[in-house]
């Protein structure tokens, strides 16, 4: 089934206009989600309760608001938003490329396909889409730039992929939290240099020899597979027709005992078996 666009527009750097459509990258239909039952197996609905006057809201009454200090709360009207409403262009302004290896993975939030406008005529795909997912590919470029979804401005990174091209939505510096924040990392202020583990070089050879032991030339995704969402799927399905359902504990084959002695754990890491097992 052919994937429906969620976003028309174009690229735009320079004077070039490219007509492109954004996709979603992922695919939530095999997600499963559950609805709450009572004792009967009715399915419980959900009320807008105001608990200081004991009494249901109906939606009418309901406002946006944002929170200063305890029970102190500032109304934001619809009025107030649409005056910061940021105007729909439908592009993809490019402010300017850098190098691929300087786009931190961290930053990403979510991501599109970026696929071009057909010639409604002829149905040919414009060349200015060819052109520039090429010139990116082989510069090993990403476009940096902005676009206005659901009337919120974004910054957006493009990179080529396969035969086409990508758009991550980036999140903003700021939307990040410091890494100082977290403990035991370098650079915590609340935990100092002199608490850090010393590594003998005999432990670092054997950790970079198990590493090299379990690397692969290529990384293939395929090989993976989500082993919880398979085990309810069956769940689901022997419930609904049923069946006893069997009992599949998902566990880690670990010597707890091995593991506590790191040099003891690399030894015997090692040892085991070569062949990669193919991944769940």
């Amino acid at each position: 089934m052919p994937a429906h666009s969620i976003w028309k527009g174009s690229i735009s750097f320079g004077l070039v206009n490219i007509p492109v459509k954004l996709y979603s990258t992922s695919d939530n239909s095999k997600d499963f989600s559950f609805n709450q039952l009572d004792n009967k197996n009715h399915k419980i609905q959900y009320k807008k309760w105001c608990s200081i006057e004991d009494r249901e809201v109906p939606y009418s009454e309901l406002k946006k608001g944002y929170q200063i200090s305890k029970d102190n709360y500032v109304v934001i009207e619809k009025e107030d938003l649409d005056k910061i409403k940021m105007k729909t262009t439908q592009s993809i302004d490019v402010k300017e490329f850098i190098d691929s290896k300087d786009l931190d993975p961290l930053l990403i939030e979510k991501s599109y396909y970026v696929g071009p406008e057909k010639n409604k005529k002829n149905g040919t795909i414009d060349k200015a889409y060819t052109l520039f997912s090429r010139v990116i590919n082989e510069t090993n470029k990403i476009a940096i730039g902005k676009v206005v979804l659901k009337d919120r401005e974004h910054l957006v990174a493009l990179r080529a992929y396969q035969r086409g091209i990508v758009m991550h939505q980036l999140r903003y510096i700021d939307e990040l939290k410091p890494v100082d924040e977290v403990e035991g990392m370098d650079g915590s202020s609340s935990y100092s240099s002199s608490q850090q583990p010393s590594i003998d070089s005999k432990e670092l050879s054997l950790g970079k020899t198990l590493v090299e032991n379990l690397s692969n030339k290529e990384f293939d995704i395929s090989q993976y597979s989500d082993e919880y969402t398979k085990q309810l799927e069956k769940v689901i399905n022997a419930k609904a027709t049923g069946k006893e359902t069997v009992s599949n504990t998902l566990s880690k084959n670990q010597d707890e005992d091995v593991s506590k002695n790191l040099l003891e754990a690399l030894k015997a890491s090692l040892q085991q078996k070569t062949t990669k097992p193919k991944r769940n």
